[in-house]
C-alpha cells in the first residue's frame, strides 16, 4: 500500500474497533413492493424514504431500466446491485483498486476534499479550479495556498518553504480546465507530489470519456495514470448520465464512505441512472471512434477561424474551444448574434472567468457534422 495512506488506514482500524465502521451492501429492490433483498434474503423495507410508493411503482412501470428513485442515501438502503456494477466497471477502466459514486461531480469534490483535508494539512489549489473544488478546499480545516493557473514553479516553491510544516499536503488540480480547455501539467505536479511527500488529486470532469487510448481521462492520455493516486470523475459529462465518482485506493474509498459527508447524507443515485452510465461507460470503451471524430472536429474548427481568433496551442485539440473577447457587454452581444444565426454559444463572465477575459466557450461533441462546424467557423469568423 502506498505509504501516504497508511494514516487512513489506522482511522479504518479504529474505526472498526469503535464499532463504527460503515460499508455499502447492495439491496435490490422488489417492483411494486416495499421489499428489498439483500444476500439473498428478502426483506420488507423500513429504512427507504420512498413514503408515497412512487419510486417502488416506478419500478413495475420500467422494470427494464430500474427506477428513477433510490429511495434512500447509499449506506441505508440505496446502494443497488447496478451501482456496484458500476463502481467496479470504472475501478477497472481507471486501472484503481476502487471505486465509490457520488450524487454529482460537485458532490464528490466537496465531499473527497473535506474529508481528507484536515486541521495540520495544506492544500494547493491551481487558481482555475472549478468551483467544486474551491468549496471542498474552504469546507476543510486545512490551510490553503492558491497558485497561479498551472504554474509549476510556484507549487515547488510553496512545497519547499512550507511541506515540514504540515503532516500532509494535497495538490489539487483540475486536469482539462473547463473555461479554456487547457490541459493541467500533469507530469511535473507527479514529479513534485512524488519528491515532497505529497498527494496529488486530480479532478478529471471534462478528460473522462475523451481523452486516453480507452477514453479513462487525460492522466491516461499523459501516461500518468498510476502516479495520480486519486481522481475525480462526472458521469454528466462525456459519460451522458448524472452523479460522479472517485477512483483511488482501496482504504481511501473505504475512509470517504466512512467520511464524505455529501456522498454519506445524500440520497444514492437511482438504479435507472445507473444502468445508463454503465451502458455508456462500455459504449464509450467499445466505440473510440467518437473520441477519434470529436479531435478531428475540434481541429477543423481551429483550422478555419485561424485566420481571425488566436487560440491557446494545443497539443491535443479538444472538446472546449474558448473565443476571448473582452468586456461582458462585448461577449453577451457576440452571443447573441450568434443565436441569431442558429447557432447557440454561451457567453461566459465573471466571476465564472477572470475580470476581462469574457468568452464565447464552444463545447464540442462527436454529434456535430462537419456542416455544423464549418457553419459556425463562418458566423465566428464574422465577429471579428
Amino acid at each position: 500500500m502506498d505509504a501516504r495512506f497508511d494514516w487512513i488506514a489506522k482511522r479504518l482500524k479504529q474505526f472498526d474497533g469503535e464499532g463504527a465502521t460503515r460499508r455499502l451492501a447492495p439491496r435490490q429492490s422488489q417492483p411494486g413492493r416495499m421489499v428489498i433483498q439483500s444476500d439473498g434474503i428478502n426483506m420488507v423495507n423500513f429504512g427507504s424514504n420512498d413514503y408515497l410508493g412512487l419510486a417502488a411503482e416506478q419500478s413495475t412501470q420500467r422494470p427494464e431500466h430500474g427506477s428513477m428513485g433510490s429511495g434512500a442515501s447509499a449506506l441505508v438502503t440505496g446502494f443497488s446491485p447496478v451501482a456496484l456494477q458500476l463502481q467496479q466497471r470504472l475501478a477497472k477502466w481507471e486501472a484503481t483498486e476502487s471505486c465509490v459514486l457520488f450524487p454529482s461531480g460537485f458532490a464528490a469534490n466537496l465531499g473527497t476534499i473535506s474529508a481528507l483535508a484536515e486541521a495540520g494539512d495544506l492544500i494547493l489549489s491551481d487558481a482555475a479550479n472549478h468551483a467544486s473544488i474551491i468549496d471542498g478546499c474552504r469546507l476543510s480545516k486545512a490551510q490553503r495556498f492558491v497558485y497561479p493557473h498551472n504554474d509549476t514553479s510556484a507549487v515547488a516553491a510553496l512545497l519547499e518553504t512550507h511541506r515540514r510544516r504540515f503532516a500532509r499536503v494535497f495538490i489539487v488540480t483540475d486536469s482539462v480546465f473547463s473555461m479554456d480547455g487547457d490541459f493541467a501539467p500533469l507530469e511535473t505536479l507527479c514529479d513534485l507530489a512524488d519528491r515532497y511527500d505529497s498527494i496529488l488529486i486530480a479532478d478529471e470532469a471534462h478528460g473522462t470519456g475523451v481523452f486516453g487510448d480507452s477514453g479513462s481521462g487525460l492522466c491516461e492520455h499523459l501516461g500518468v495514470k498510476h502516479r495520480v493516486p486519486i481522481r475525480i470523475g462526472t458521469l454528466s459529462k462525456a459519460i451522458g448520465a448524472m452523479g460522479g465518482f472517485v477512483v483511488g485506493p482501496q482504504v481511501v474509498t473505504e475512509y470517504l464512505v466512512n467520511r464524505a459527508r455529501s456522498m454519506i447524507y445524500s440520497t444514492a443515485l437511482p438504479p435507472a441512472l445507473v444502468s445508463a452510465a454503465l451502458a455508456n461507460v462500455i459504449q464509450i470503451q467499445e466505440e473510440p471512434q467518437r473520441r477519434a471524430q470529436l479531435f478531428e472536429l475540434s481541429q477543423r474548427l481551429r483550422d478555419r477561424v485561424a485566420s481571425k481568433w488566436r487560440l491557446p496551442p494545443m497539443s491535443t485539440p479538444g472538446q472546449i474551444v474558448p473565443f476571448v473577447v473582452g468586456s461582458n457587454e462585448e461577449a453577451v452581444r457576440a452571443s447573441q448574434r450568434l443565436a441569431d444565426a442558429g447557432l447557440f454559444v454561451p457567453a461566459i463572465r465573471p466571476p465564472t472567468v477572470p475580470a476581462g477575459t469574457a468568452r464565447l466557450r464552444v463545447s464540442l461533441s462527436s454529434s456535430h457534422s462537419d456542416e455544423e462546424i464549418d457553419r459556425l467557423a463562418e458566423a465566428l469568423c464574422g465577429l471579428r
